[in-house]
């Protein structure tokens, strides 16, 4: 069973940048699809961005533009590049993958956009 572990959170102000990355305990190959998901107070957890094996990646409107999603297979890591944040940003982001059987979640790193 994959274990995720994320990291990069933190508090910063508007207009700022922030890196998330996403470490695996096993070999991320496997694993077509890898995710960014993030769940703010009060709200749905939603879709960030996805990245495919093949170098596809996905974001959603609201990030597009904004946030560029990556994945190193070689050091099965996956990462979230952040910038021009906006305070809507803040939440809880979450790395995620899945396969037929199952899916799996890190524990999220929480990211405060405020001056």
């Amino acid at each position: 069973q994959v274990q995720l572990v994320e990291s990069g959170g933190g508090l910063v102000q508007p207009g700022g940048s922030l890196r998330l990355s996403c470490a695996a305990s096993e070999n991320i190959f496997s694993f077509n699809a890898m995710n960014w998901y993030r769940q703010a107070p009060g709200k749905e957890r939603e879709l960030v961005a996805t990245i495919t094996n093949g170098g596809s990646s996905n974001y959603a409107d609201s990030v597009k533009g904004r946030f560029t999603i990556s994945r190193d297979n070689a050091k099965n890591t996956v990462s979230l590049q952040m910038n021009s944040l906006k305070p809507e940003d803040t939440a809880v982001y979450y790395c995620n993958t899945a396969t037929v059987f199952r899916t799996y979640w890190g524990k999220g790193t929480l990211v405060t956009v405020s001056s």
